[in-house]
């Protein structure tokens, strides 16, 4: 009889603790969509060191223009 009553408070006693521990709060998952617009997108597909480049060979060329109109026309 002490072996049922001992057994039967361990199981009480587990079976309270683990129902006692779980956590029935709900979680609700909210999902937004966002429009995401895109103002360059031929710029955005070149890498920095394009983009870096086309700057450099920019400025050279003005420095290019500006000595062919120190030179002068030849003819």
């Amino acid at each position: 009889m002490k072996r049922v009553i001992l057994l039967s408070a361990l199981f009480l006693f587990t079976a309270t603790s683990l129902i006692s521990c779980r956590e029935t709060t709900k979680k609700e998952t909210v999902i937004k969509e966002v429009q995401v617009e895109k103002t360059a997108p031929a710029e955005e597909k070149k890498g920095v060191l394009e983009r870096t480049a086309k700057k450099v060979d920019a400025e050279v060329n003005k420095e290019i223009d500006k000595e062919i109109d120190k030179i002068g026309d030849d003819n």
